[in-house]
C-alpha cells in the first residue's frame, strides 16, 4: 500500500530488458519499485549460460544504438564506465551466398558500397543513395514513432509529426521492402542482403512495408557494437544500476493475477498473497497478460488478430576449431528467400534450405568466451511461430540442413567439430520468456498499419496498468524494448501529475 509519506508503489511483472529499464525509470521518478520475476535470473531473453568451457548468450546477439543504455546511466547520474563498456565493430556481418560469394558488410557506408560494387557488381552510388534515404527515413519519421506513444492525442500535436508527414512517401507505405530494393539495386544478391533486415522484427520483406528500410541505417550509418563480456553484460549493467537506485527484485516469484477494482489496478497476487501498488507494469507478453493475469479472454483474442512474428530454432555449439573466414556475425543465405518466408508465415512448416545465422562472441574475446583455439557458435534459423508443429522432427531437419550448408561453404565437416550442444525451440522460447507461440517480437510488421496496431503502453479501461517489452509499442529488439520503457515512464509521469 502507499506509505504515509505519500510515496507511490509500482510493481513490475518480469525482469526482461524492458522490465529492468522500466524499473530504473520509475525508481528515478520516486516510486518504490518491486520487480517480480518467475525465473531465478534477470534479463529474460537477454540471459546467458555455460556448456562445459564455452559461454553463450542465450538470446539477442546484435547490439546497436548504445546511446539508449547511456541515457539510462546519465538519467541516474551514474558513470557508465563503472558498469559497462563496448567497442564498435568494423564489420557488421559476413554474408555467404550459395555460389561461394562472400561479402564483408562493413559498418562504414562508403566501405560497404565499395565492397558491394567489388563483390556483387552493385554500383556504389546505389548503396550510398539507399543508405542516405534510410537515414532520412529514420531521422525524420522513425525517431518520432519509435520514441512516442502512437495512442495518445498529445503525439498528434507534436511539431515533429508535421515534419514526419512531409517525409512520408507513398512508396514507403504501399510497397514492400523487397519491391523497393528491386527498384533500388541491380544485383539480386544485394536485394537479398537488405531484405534480411525485415527479420530484425520478425517480419517478411515480401509483405512488410518499405518503411522498414530505415533499419539498415542503424548498422551502416551509425554502426554495430560489441559489449565487453557478451550481451549478458547489458543485463548485468542494468540490473546493477537498478539495485544501486533501490529497485527491489523478487526472483522465482510468479505473478498469478493482476488485482483490479472499479476499473483501476490495485496490485497483484503472488503465491496466494495480495500485494498492493499504485500501478502495475507488465513486461510479460501482452496476450498472456490478458489471458492469464486478467482472465480477460476477449482482450486476449483481440491481440491475436495481429499476425505473430517469426520464432527461431537455435543450436548452441561448442566448436573445437577456429575459422578465420568467420566474424562476430555471419549469415549463410538460402537460395530461395521467397519460399523460406512463405514457410515462415504461410505454411508454418520447416524449410529445408534455411538461412543460417552464426554469432561467435569468442571472435571478440578469445580464450574468455571459449577455450583457446575453439569457438562458441550461436547458430540460429528463423522458424515459424509455434502452432503445434513436431519440433523434434523439424529440429532434426534443421540440423541436417545447417550442417550440410556450413560444411559445403566452409569446406569442413562441422558435425565432427561439435563437442557441446544445447537447443532452444519455439516451445522452450515460450516457456522461458512468456512469449506467446515463441514469437520473438510479439507481432510481425507485415502490414502497413502494423505500427499503429501494436498494443499501446497503457490500458484505457484499467487505470494504473501499463505495458513494456517486445509485444507492445514500439516493438521487439533491444533498442525498441528500451524505448518502450521510456514511453511508458513518460506516460506514467503525466498520469500521476494529474
Amino acid at each position: 500500500m502507499p506509505n504515509d509519506l505519500g510515496t507511490k508503489n509500482a510493481i513490475i511483472i518480469g525482469a526482461g530488458i524492458a522490465g529492468l529499464a522500466a524499473a530504473i525509470r520509475l525508481q528515478l521518478q520516486g516510486f518504490i519499485v518491486n520487480v517480480y520475476e518467475q525465473n531465478s535470473y534477470p534479463g529474460g531473453k537477454l540471459s546467458d549460460f555455460k556448456l562445459g568451457e564455452y559461454s553463450f548468450d542465450a538470446g539477442p546477439s546484435l547490439f546497436t544504438q548504445p546511446e539508449n543504455i547511456v541515457e539510462l546511466f546519465d538519467l541516474a547520474g551514474e558513470n557508465i564506465q563503472e558498469y559497462f563498456s563496448y567497442i564498435q565493430m568494423p564489420v557488421s556481418c559476413n554474408y555467404f551466398y550459395d555460389d561461394g560469394t562472400v561479402v564483408n558488410a562493413y559498418s562504414d557506408n562508403i566501405a560497404l558500397a565499395n565492397e558491394l560494387q567489388l563483390k556483387l557488381n552493385e554500383p556504389a552510388k546505389n548503396t550510398l543513395q539507399f543508405l542516405q534515404q534510410s537515414a532520412a527515413l529514420y531521422n525524420n519519421i522513425g525517431t518520432l514513432f519509435l520514441t512516442n506513444s502512437l495512442h495518445k492525442i498529445s503525439t498528434l500535436f507534436n511539431r515533429a509529426i508535421i515534419k514526419a508527414i512531409q517525409h512520408t512517401r507513398f512508396k514507403f507505405l504501399f510497397q514492400s521492402m523487397n519491391r523497393l530494393h528491386e527498384k533500388q539495386f541491380q544485383s539480386a544478391k544485394t536485394v537479398q542482403l537488405f531484405n534480411r533486415y525485415a527479420t530484425y522484427n520478425g517480419s517478411n520483406p515480401f509483405k512488410a512495408p518499405a518503411m522498414l528500410t530505415m533499419i539498415p541505417h542503424l548498422e551502416h550509418n551509425l554502426g554495430s557494437f560489441y559489449p565487453k563480456g557478451g550481451m549478458i553484460s547489458i543485463t548485468n549493467a542494468l540490473y546493477r544500476l537498478a539495485l544501486k537506485k533501490g529497485v527491489l527484485f523478487n526472483f522465482n516469484k510468479k505473478v498469478n493475477n493482476i488485482i483490479h477494482k472499479s476499473n483501476k489496478v490495485i496490485g497483484v497476487i503472488v503465491d496466494q498473497e495480495n500485494l498492493y501498488a499504485d500501478l502495475v507494469v507488465s513486461n510479460m507478453d501482452v496476450y498472456f497478460t490478458y489471458k492469464y493475469l486478467l482472465n480477460n479472454q476477449r482482450l486476449a483474442q483481440k491481440v491475436l488478430k495481429q499476425e505473430r512474428s517469426s520464432s527461431a530454432y537455435i543450436f548452441y555449439w561448442g566448436i573445437k576449431k577456429t575459422f578465420s573466414q568467420l566474424s562476430l556475425h555471419n549469415i549463410f543465405f538460402t537460395k530461395d528467400y521467397l519460399t523460406e518466408f512463405n514457410h515462415l508465415f504461410n505454411t508454418g512448416k520447416c524449410f529445408t534450405d534455411p538461412t543460417v545465422y552464426i554469432n561467435i562472441t569468442a571472435k571478440c574475446e578469445p580464450g574468455i568466451q571459449a577455450p583457446e583455439g575453439k569457438e562458441n557458435w550461436f547458430v540460429m534459423v528463423n522458424a515459424p511461430a509455434n502452432n503445434g508443429q513436431n519440433w523434434d522432427e523439424y529440429g532434426a531437419q534443421y540440423k541436417k540442413a545447417i550442417l550440410d550448408k556450413l560444411s559445403k561453404l566452409l569446406g569442413e565437416n562441422i558435425q565432427h567439430l561439435i563437442e557441446e550442444e544445447q537447443v532452444l525451440t519455439p516451445i522452450t522460447i515460450e516457456q522461458k520468456t512468456a512469449s506467446y507461440m515463441g514469437a520473438l517480437y510479439g507481432t510481425s510488421s507485415n502490414s502497413k498499419m502494423a505500427a499503429f496496431m501494436r498494443h499501446p503502453n497503457f490500458n484505457n479501461q484499467l487505470k494504473g496498468l501499463y505495458f513494456v517489452g517486445g509485444s507492445v509499442h514500439p516493438g521487439g529488439g533491444i533498442p525498441l524494448c528500451l524505448n518502450s520503457a521510456k514511453i511508458m515512464a513518460d506516460i506514467v509521469q503525466k498520469d500521476f501529475k494529474k
